[in-house]
Protein backbone atom coordinates (compact mmCIF):
# COMPACT_ATOMS: atom_id res chain seq x y z
CA UNK A 1 0.00 0.00 0.00
CA UNK A 2 0.75 3.66 -0.86
CA UNK A 3 2.03 6.12 1.89
CA UNK A 4 -1.27 8.24 0.70
CA UNK A 5 -3.25 5.15 0.60
CA UNK A 6 -2.20 3.95 4.25
CA UNK A 7 -2.84 8.34 5.51
CA UNK A 8 -6.41 8.25 3.95
CA UNK A 9 -7.12 4.90 5.45
CA UNK A 10 -6.06 5.55 9.13
CA UNK A 11 -7.09 8.83 9.23
CA UNK A 12 -10.60 7.31 8.39
CA UNK A 13 -9.88 5.08 11.39
CA UNK A 14 -9.02 7.79 13.97
CA UNK A 15 -11.65 10.13 12.54
CA UNK A 16 -14.11 7.19 13.28
CA UNK A 17 -13.53 6.93 17.12
CA UNK A 18 -16.75 8.58 18.63
CA UNK A 19 -16.28 11.90 21.35
CA UNK A 20 -16.13 9.06 24.43
CA UNK A 21 -13.62 7.13 22.57
CA UNK A 22 -11.15 10.31 22.22
CA UNK A 23 -12.37 11.35 26.00
CA UNK A 24 -11.52 8.07 27.56
CA UNK A 25 -8.16 7.57 25.14
CA UNK A 26 -6.76 10.98 26.16
CA UNK A 27 -7.21 10.29 29.92
CA UNK A 28 -5.71 6.69 29.63
CA UNK A 29 -2.88 8.23 27.91
CA UNK A 30 -2.40 10.91 30.90
CA UNK A 31 -2.52 7.80 32.51
CA UNK A 32 -0.33 6.08 31.31
CA UNK A 33 2.53 8.60 30.45
CA UNK A 34 2.80 10.52 33.83
CA UNK A 35 3.95 7.23 35.55
CA UNK A 36 6.75 7.09 32.78
CA UNK A 37 7.80 10.77 33.35
CA UNK A 38 7.90 10.25 37.05
CA UNK A 39 11.73 10.62 36.76
CA UNK A 40 12.12 13.90 34.74
CA UNK A 41 11.82 17.21 37.25
CA UNK A 42 10.70 20.97 36.13
CA UNK A 43 11.51 18.97 32.17
CA UNK A 44 11.04 21.53 29.09
CA UNK A 45 8.17 19.50 27.53
CA UNK A 46 6.90 20.06 23.99
CA UNK A 47 3.72 18.68 22.67
CA UNK A 48 1.15 20.25 20.45
CA UNK A 49 -2.54 20.55 20.41
CA UNK A 50 -4.94 17.96 18.69
CA UNK A 51 -6.38 18.46 15.54
CA UNK A 52 -8.35 16.06 12.56
CA UNK A 53 -9.10 13.28 15.39
CA UNK A 54 -5.16 12.96 17.04
CA UNK A 55 -4.61 11.53 20.52
CA UNK A 56 -5.76 14.40 23.10
CA UNK A 57 -3.49 16.19 24.45
CA UNK A 58 -5.26 18.21 26.71
CA UNK A 59 -5.58 15.95 29.81
CA UNK A 60 -2.10 15.39 29.58
CA UNK A 61 -0.92 19.07 29.48
CA UNK A 62 -2.72 19.93 32.56
CA UNK A 63 -0.89 17.01 34.06
CA UNK A 64 2.20 18.25 32.87
CA UNK A 65 1.54 21.87 34.26
CA UNK A 66 0.31 20.34 37.45
CA UNK A 67 3.69 18.49 38.04
CA UNK A 68 5.29 22.19 37.25
CA UNK A 69 6.77 21.11 33.63
CA UNK A 70 7.36 23.78 31.50
CA UNK A 71 5.59 23.32 27.86
CA UNK A 72 6.35 24.14 24.08
CA UNK A 73 3.95 24.41 21.37
CA UNK A 74 5.48 23.94 17.63
CA UNK A 75 5.12 27.07 15.46
CA UNK A 76 5.80 27.01 11.80
CA UNK A 77 8.84 28.69 11.49
CA UNK A 78 8.38 32.34 9.94
CA UNK A 79 11.87 32.63 7.83
CA UNK A 80 13.07 28.56 7.59
CA UNK A 81 10.38 26.99 5.05
CA UNK A 82 9.40 23.17 6.75
CA UNK A 83 10.52 23.72 10.19
CA UNK A 84 9.08 24.20 13.28
CA UNK A 85 9.79 26.14 16.46
CA UNK A 86 8.99 25.55 19.89
CA UNK A 87 7.43 28.55 22.13
CA UNK A 88 6.60 28.70 25.63
CA UNK A 89 2.98 27.63 26.33
CA UNK A 90 0.63 28.54 29.67
CA UNK A 91 -2.64 28.93 30.07
CA UNK A 92 -3.37 32.44 28.98
CA UNK A 93 -0.59 32.38 25.87
CA UNK A 94 -1.85 34.65 23.22
CA UNK A 95 -2.73 31.59 20.11
CA UNK A 96 -3.53 32.31 16.61
CA UNK A 97 -4.56 30.26 13.26
CA UNK A 98 -1.53 28.91 11.39
CA UNK A 99 -1.86 28.37 7.33
CA UNK A 100 -3.51 24.89 8.19
CA UNK A 101 -6.16 25.86 10.61
CA UNK A 102 -3.99 24.50 13.75
CA UNK A 103 -3.77 26.93 16.92
CA UNK A 104 -0.21 27.54 17.98
CA UNK A 105 1.19 29.91 20.38
CA UNK A 106 1.25 33.75 18.55
CA UNK A 107 4.94 34.19 17.66
CA UNK A 108 7.66 35.66 20.46
CA UNK A 109 10.90 35.06 19.60
CA UNK A 110 11.88 35.53 23.61
CA UNK A 111 9.82 32.37 24.25
CA UNK A 112 11.26 29.81 21.90
CA UNK A 113 13.16 27.34 22.93
CA UNK A 114 16.06 25.94 21.19
CA UNK A 115 15.34 21.74 20.57
CA UNK A 116 18.60 21.16 22.24
CA UNK A 117 17.17 22.25 25.23
CA UNK A 118 14.17 20.33 25.36
CA UNK A 119 14.02 17.70 27.43
CA UNK A 120 10.74 15.39 25.76
CA UNK A 121 9.19 16.42 22.59
CA UNK A 122 5.79 14.58 21.80
CA UNK A 123 5.03 14.45 18.25
CA UNK A 124 1.79 13.94 16.55
CA UNK A 125 1.66 11.37 13.74
CA UNK A 126 -0.99 9.38 11.44
CA UNK A 127 0.31 5.96 11.28
CA UNK A 128 3.10 4.16 12.88
CA UNK A 129 4.52 0.23 12.34
CA UNK A 130 6.45 -2.44 14.43
CA UNK A 131 9.82 -0.68 13.61
CA UNK A 132 9.01 2.53 15.13
CA UNK A 133 8.64 3.83 11.10
CA UNK A 134 6.57 6.97 11.82
CA UNK A 135 4.01 8.30 8.89
CA UNK A 136 2.94 11.86 9.24
CA UNK A 137 0.09 14.37 7.57
CA UNK A 138 3.23 14.60 4.88
CA UNK A 139 4.61 18.48 5.29
CA UNK A 140 7.57 16.63 6.58
CA UNK A 141 7.89 19.53 9.24
CA UNK A 142 9.07 17.15 12.19
CA UNK A 143 11.74 15.14 9.91
CA UNK A 144 13.07 18.41 8.85
CA UNK A 145 12.95 19.73 12.52
CA UNK A 146 14.56 16.31 13.84
CA UNK A 147 17.04 15.79 11.22
CA UNK A 148 19.99 17.09 12.40
CA UNK A 149 18.92 15.60 15.84
CA UNK A 150 18.66 12.27 14.89
CA UNK A 151 22.31 12.44 12.08
CA UNK A 152 24.44 14.07 15.32
CA UNK A 153 22.59 11.20 17.48
CA UNK A 154 21.51 14.07 20.44
CA UNK A 155 21.26 12.47 23.70
CA UNK A 156 18.02 14.78 24.17
CA UNK A 157 15.62 15.47 23.55
CA UNK A 158 13.47 12.21 23.89
CA UNK A 159 10.85 12.03 20.99
CA UNK A 160 8.23 10.19 21.70
CA UNK A 161 5.22 9.79 18.97
CA UNK A 162 1.22 9.78 20.09
CA UNK A 163 -0.71 7.94 18.69
CA UNK A 164 -4.60 5.72 18.86
CA UNK A 165 -3.46 2.48 19.31
CA UNK A 166 -5.62 1.95 15.22
CA UNK A 167 -2.83 3.48 13.79
CA UNK A 168 -0.74 0.84 14.07
CA UNK A 169 0.20 -0.75 10.96
CA UNK A 170 2.37 -3.44 9.94
CA UNK A 171 4.79 -2.03 8.21
CA UNK A 172 5.20 1.17 6.75
CA UNK A 173 7.13 2.14 3.28
CA UNK A 174 9.89 4.61 4.74
CA UNK A 175 11.98 7.26 2.78
CA UNK A 176 15.17 8.06 3.55
CA UNK A 177 13.98 11.42 4.95
CA UNK A 178 11.70 10.16 7.32
CA UNK A 179 13.09 10.10 11.19
CA UNK A 180 11.94 6.64 12.90
CA UNK A 181 11.35 6.71 16.70
CA UNK A 182 12.54 4.75 19.67
CA UNK A 183 9.48 5.34 21.49
CA UNK A 184 5.56 5.51 20.79
CA UNK A 185 2.80 5.61 23.43
CA UNK A 186 -0.53 4.72 22.83
CA UNK A 187 -3.38 5.02 25.95
CA UNK A 188 -2.77 1.30 26.09
CA UNK A 189 1.11 0.51 25.19
CA UNK A 190 4.32 2.18 25.61
CA UNK A 191 6.54 0.62 22.28
CA UNK A 192 9.96 1.48 22.79
CA UNK A 193 12.62 0.35 20.40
Amino acid sequence: MKRDEIRDLVRKKRNALTQTEQKNAAKQLKVNLIQQLKPYKNAKIALYLTNDGELGTSELIQALQAENHSLFLPVIHPFSKGYLLFQKYEKNSPMTTNRYGIFEPKLNCSQICPIEQLDIIFTPLVAFDEKGNRLGMGGGFYDRTLAKYYQEQWQKPIVIGLAHECQKVALLPCESWDIPLKWIATPEFNYRW
